[in-house]
């Protein structure tokens, strides 16, 4: 059984699925995207995504030609479409791509030449490479790249182009194939890694980068609200690699692994080179708020291959 796309208003098989090669979306990578996960066939926040993504679509000028229910339910029916594909154990990521549409090279990019491309489909949740890092915790390394300064595109317009982010991650595995990227602003602040946020703990203290050079992540919203009912103090500022040599406690935050703790920094330990404690509590509250073991979830599919 084939899994199923919603393609500007049409439900195809994923081997159908075809956009023209002078869609916007190739010629420029003008696109905006979401990426949701599902718990348990569950999406996790879809509407929170799912408004993030009108949000980038307001400030990118892309008229989807959906209303945000008409949005949601294409989604939805998408994913009811799939579900039958995933095994019982097995999540998937939900994806949505929208671009301007076809694009005519003419004076005047900005012109939408026809009605956006809306690409919304599902994927399993391979959760293999992340495993480790749960219990062994990963590098975090700085690349020689910068993050593409807000004044230029602000991060929180979450748009497809991954170039910068793949060229830093490129940095970083000259240093360490298993290494995560902590890829810094042109300040030297700490921003994000290329699909995350970046938090640590120093004396009992949760802190993470503002949103001004970062993507405002949903991951990053859950952890700072389960931090919360943790009674843990949270604090969002501004963070530089020393914040990370020094720190008790550092991790990264993502829609798939939903916490990804390191135990180096930059060759150096992190704390005494362990997966603390916070960690260990924000990922206990993250399973008991989605009704299942994130942790045994990937590790299972790592002792399955």
């Amino acid at each position: 059984m084939q899994r199923q796309v919603y393609l500007s208003g049409r439900m195809v098989a994923e081997s159908d699925a075809k956009i023209s090669i002078f869609d916007s979306a190739v010629l420029l990578g003008d696109t905006v995207t979401e990426s949701t996960r599902t718990f348990g066939h569950c999406p996790f926040k879809l509407e929170q995504h799912v408004t993030r993504l009108y949000k980038s679509l307001k400030v990118a000028r892309i008229d989807s030609g959906l209303s945000p229910e008409e949005m949601l339910n294409a989604t939805r029916s998408m994913l009811e479409a799939n579900l039958p594909t995933y095994g019982s154990e097995e999540d998937c990521w939900i994806v949505h791509n929208i671009s301007r549409g076809m694009f005519v090279p003419g004076p005047d990019p900005t012109v939408q030449q026809s009605v956006a491309t809306v690409m919304i489909y599902t994927q399993p949740m391979d959760l293999r490479g992340w495993a480790k890092f749960y219990t062994d915790g990963c590098h975090a390394v700085t690349p020689m790249s910068r993050i593409i300064p807000s004044q230029s595109l602000d991060a929180r317009i979450k748009n497809r182009s991954r170039m910068a982010y793949t060229l830093a991650e490129m940095e970083v595995k000259l240093v360490d194939s298993d290494a995560q990227s902590v890829i810094l602003d042109i300040h030297g602040n700490v921003a994000e890694n290329k699909g995350g946020n970046i938090f640590v703990v120093s004396d009992n203290v949760l802190r993470t980068p503002r949103a001004t050079n970062c993507l405002a992540g949903i991951s990053r919203e859950t952890v700072l609200q389960l931090a919360r009912d943790l009674d843990i103090c949270v604090e969002e500022t501004e963070l530089q690699p020393y914040d990370l040599y020094t720190a008790d406690e550092v991790f990264f935050t993502s829609t798939p692994y939903c916490i990804m703790p390191a135990t180096k920094f930059n060759g150096l330990p992190v704390g005494d080179g362990n997966v603390g404690p916070t960690v260990q509590r924000l990922l206990r509250a993250w399973s008991e708020l989605v009704g299942m073991d994130i942790v045994k979830q990937a590790r299972n599919q790592l002792e399955g291959e």
